[in-house]
């Protein structure tokens, strides 16, 4: 099964890198067609979205004697993380939301983001023309009040590069993306291909998508007693195609990836890095957006 349609898939691969080496606007056009698209399914939903992520506190009975574990560097302990909370209460959402509009394949891969699938319409093919699919990746990252930052930690596997494949039997490979900090710099060895060929021929250009919703704390006196969603920030990070060859984002804009969590100890090929918000907004201004809770 490894290598059964590698043939295919190796032809096909390099076509459409090419194709849109030399139409990298299609690439960004489907990036913000795929965020609207969540714009407008957390629009629709976002009554539903708050009651249920709110819900969460409300059976605080049921599980304050089997909490979740603080995870993080020196948590102060007055609150809880809300991880899971947030990944039930958009994931689910929104793969209904998927279905009900696209046409959606449940693909595997070894590794990925929280939520992914293939979504296929002929809206996508208008934009992409050689294809009408596109595989969107989304990772949710809940968030409190103290680590409410203008970034998103990724790990390698969160993130597609410039995805080489020479020969057939090599494969894909990704050259080292480089996160730049003010003091320290360190190679970000992102794991993901920028564009997938399936067995079937369906071709699916990557899209990567952080949602981070953000709680607040209620406070009786000193004490927490809720922790309500407060707002959701919605990002789109840039294929590995317009990462590393047309734009190169990379290139015109060098501190989009810094260094994240992990030290130098930790295997390479684990290393994590964070995305600036600030940079992708100067990329495109629509690639983050904000929704407030009212």
């Amino acid at each position: 099964m490894f290598y059964d349609y590698k043939e295919m898939q190796f032809s096909e691969y390099n076509k459409s890198v090419n194709y849109y080496k030399e139409n990298c606007s299609r690439l960004i056009t489907i990036e913000q067609f795929v965020m609207c698209e969540i714009i407008h399914f957390i629009d629709l939903h976002l009554p539903e979205i708050t009651r249920d992520y709110n819900e969460a506190s409300n059976l605080y009975s049921f599980w304050k004697n089997y909490p979740p574990l603080d995870r993080g560097r020196s948590p102060v302990g007055d609150q809880y993380p809300w991880i899971e909370v947030g990944e039930q209460v958009f994931g689910n959402k929104l793969s209904r939301y998927f279905a009900a509009n696209f046409r959606v394949k449940d693909s595997g891969l070894p590794s990925g983001a929280d939520d992914r699938c293939i979504i296929s319409s002929e809206r996508i093919k208008q934009i992409l023309r050689i294809t009408d699919s596109v595989w969107v990746f989304i990772d949710i990252k809940s968030a409190g009040p103290r680590d409410d930052f203008d970034h998103a930690v990724m790990s390698p596997y969160q993130i597609s590069g410039s995805g080489v494949w020479d020969t057939i039997d090599e494969g894909v490979k990704n050259a080292p993306i480089k996160a730049t900090g003010k003091h320290v710099s360190h190679d970000f060895l992102c794991s993901l291909a920028p564009i997938y060929v399936l067995s079937d021929g369906t071709i699916a250009p990557l899209v990567t998508f952080a949602i981070k919703p953000v709680y607040k704390m209620i406070y009786d006196g000193e004490k927490n007693v809720g922790q309500p969603l407060s707002k959701i920030k919605i990002a789109c990070i840039p294929n590995g195609l317009l990462l590393t060859q047309a734009p190169n984002y990379i290139k015109n804009h060098p501190h989009l990836f810094f260094p994240g969590k992990d030290d130098k100890s930790k295997d390479p090929r684990k290393i994590r890095a964070r995305v600036s918000f600030g940079v992708l907004k100067e990329i495109d201004d629509w690639r983050v957006k904000e929704i407030y809770i009212r």
